[in-house]
């Protein structure tokens, strides 16, 4: 099991910035990925952006440009900057833990942190 607490969310205006942190715990041995999905109201969670152990990374195409997943192998840690923020980046952001292998299968989640981007 890997436990993944979140930090770092908060209301900002448009066009700020904010750092999410997802700090895993439990049996890392058993995930070579680390990633971040959102859910706005009424929408369906998708996914902002994974990082490999290998650093393979991938971004949604809303939000190439302006955030970068990176990750503390040693803290074992995973963060999610976010620039040039905009209001439908409004959402719970979940961080994730999981399985690469060309594609991402998350199979932890945290409990969530609510981004707040005001016009």
């Amino acid at each position: 099991q890997v436990h993944l607490v979140e930090s770092g969310g908060g209301l900002v205006q448009a066009g700020g910035s904010l750092r999410l942190s997802c700090a895993a715990s439990g049996s890392i041995f058993s995930i070579n990925a680390m990633g971040w999905y959102r859910q706005a109201p009424g929408k369906q969670r998708e996914l902002v952006a994974f990082r490999s152990n290998g650093g393979i990374t991938n971004y949604a195409d809303a939000v190439k440009g302006r955030f970068t997943i990176s990750r503390d192998n040693a803290k074992n840690t995973v963060y999610l900057g976010m620039n040039s923020l905009k209001p439908e980046d409004t959402a719970v952001y979940y961080c994730n833990a999981g399985y690469y292998s060309n594609s991402y299968y998350p199979n932890y989640w945290g409990q969530g942190t609510q981004v707040t981007v005001s016009s």
